[in-house]
């Protein structure tokens, strides 16, 4: 692309930056999704930015949802959904696919389609497939609007649990055990995967965690006890994600840790730890969303522990070539080694999630923290780099 034809920045056509708050989406972390967009809402600097929330359902389509995050938080234990923000049931916004241009144009069946101006930046808090795994990310790539967060690989590793592994055991970072059911395995030989699952066992012991290979917020887990409970979870499982992965139990704490890109490098926050909670098996999606359990900010470590899983996490960053933000999750297991046990490219922002309670007791409260995140993402340009 000549230099004549490249976009003008919002300064050169003097207006602030219009940041495109996307959220929702088909996965069936929908829900967490609209939550988090609230709370990012709430907090971007209009005085600085404009904005532009767009919803994407959970059949796929893109719509103009309203700017009032009051309505997008979980109430009375209902949880939201972008069909009851959206503007129209029928009315669809289009993103162009020239780089050239930056343009958002929103159709309804019989109307003209309306140019609603440029986008100079999209913040996508979608979670889980079809947003956090790279295939949005592909399409701001192909319509040259930078975008906050990482890129297409990194997120797709970091959302397929298998891949994201193989990736941190190359690096020399230590996981913990597990054996991944590919779809092909599953439908072709139902009873040499369940074998393999029990050969899991055999060498590593009950109870066993069946899950997603690639969901997040907990969704779709089941802690098995005993093979008697392994079809029920892995139909669960399948539910989610054709592409299961089975995880053996470690023993320890659980800790997190944030890491957040800065110009001159990516830094650390303090870790917090995740208690066990009384009245779940394991931090489960009702026991993070719904119950609200609540972590330990920041994680009683020794200094050199601290530090410790810091490296870790900035390491963990590196390794799967991430940009933007990272919430990367550990067990400090009983002989006190740090195991990585998954990363998030788009951690959960809602007023109870880790990632930003983690930062704010950094010293970097919400706002300051989504406006770094969207000033990183202006910097950056799309394409190789």
């Amino acid at each position: 692309m000549s230099s004549e034809n490249l976009p003008q920045t919002p300064e050169q056509q003097g207006r602030k930056p219009r940041v495109a708050v996307v959220f929702g989406g088909r996965s069936s972390e929908h829900a967490i999704s609209v939550v988090t967009a609230g709370a990012v809402l709430r907090s971007i600097d209009r005085s600085k930015y404009e904005v532009l929330p767009i919803g994407i359902t959970t059949d796929g389509r893109w719509a103009l949802t309203a700017d009032e995050p009051e309505r997008m938080a979980i109430a009375d234990r209902k949880l939201p959904s972008v069909e009851e923000l959206a503007d129209s049931e029928d009315g669809a916004v289009v993103l162009s696919v020239d780089p050239a241009s930056r343009q958002v144009v929103y159709t309804e069946p019989g109307a003209v389609p309306k140019a609603l101006g440029e986008v100079d930046v999209v913040f996508p808090v979608l979670h889980g497939p079809y947003g956090e795994d790279g295939t949005l990310q592909g399409l701001l790539e192909l319509s040259g609007i930078p975008y906050v967060g990482s890129g297409v690989l990194a997120s797709a590793v970091g959302q397929d649990k298998d891949y994201m592994k193989r990736v941190f055991t190359s690096f020399g970072l230590s996981v913990g055990p597990y054996v991944t059911i590919r779809p092909r395995e599953w439908e072709t030989d139902r009873d040499a995967a369940t074998g393999k699952i029990l050969d899991f066992a055999a060498e590593h012991g009950w109870p066993l965690f069946i899950k997603p290979a690639r969901a997040g917020s907990s969704i779709g887990i089941t802690k098995v006890d005993d093979a008697s409970g392994l079809d029920v979870a892995i139909r669960e499982a399948r539910r989610h994600d054709p592409k299961i992965i089975v995880e053996a139990l470690l023993r320890g704490r659980e800790i997190e840790c944030g890491v957040l890109e800065f110009e001159d490098g990516p830094r650390a926050s303090v870790p917090a730890e995740i208690p066990p909670v009384s009245s779940h098996d394991f931090y489960d999606f009702e026991a993070k969303y719904i119950d609200s359990a609540s972590g330990i900010v920041p994680a009683p470590l020794t200094p050199e522990q601290t530090a410790e899983v810091q490296r870790l996490a900035i390491e963990a960053f590196e390794a799967a070539s991430c940009e933007g933000l990272v919430r990367a999750d550990f067990f400090l297991t009983e002989d006190g080694t740090f195991v990585i046990n998954e990363i998030n490219t788009m951690p959960g922002f809602t007023p109870i999630s880790m990632y930003p309670l983690m930062w704010q007791k950094t010293g970097i409260e919400y706002p300051e923290l989504v406006d770094s995140l969207i000033q990183a993402a202006l910097r950056r340009s799309t394409g190789l780099r």
